[in-house]
């Protein structure tokens, strides 16, 4: 019988991660893993908090990875590639076993 932590990291690779459920590959920092992107929660986010600064706007995105596939949870300001593109991590949580990470590519106007 599996523990409630072996079975977390089961459900974790077996459902949430899963490119035929939710999510999709993508390349994080050179590493192709699965990655799943919510705008949904991006939006809700952005409702309470707005960070667009004068002259700059930023996009951002929310993605979930697994903390067993991307490795050491990135700091917040840290760079993250994603597809080549650069990103810096607006903020990064560890929610058991799956990295909740909000990422921005800010551009001039």
């Amino acid at each position: 019988m599996l523990t409630f932590k072996e079975q977390l990291d089961a459900d974790i690779k077996n459902t949430f991660m899963n490119v035929d459920e939710f999510a999709e590959r993508h390349v994080v920092n050179g590493k192709e893993i699965p990655v799943v992107t919510d705008n949904n929660e991006l939006m809700e986010r952005k409702k309470r908090v707005n960070s667009n600064m004068d002259g700059i706007y930023a996009k951002q995105k929310l993605i979930y990875v697994s903390a067993s596939d991307l490795g050491a949870l990135p700091s917040q300001g840290s760079v993250l590639m994603l597809d080549g593109q650069r990103y810096r991590v607006v903020d990064a949580v560890s929610e058991s076993g799956v990295y909740s990470i909000t990422i921005e590519e800010n551009k001039g106007r």
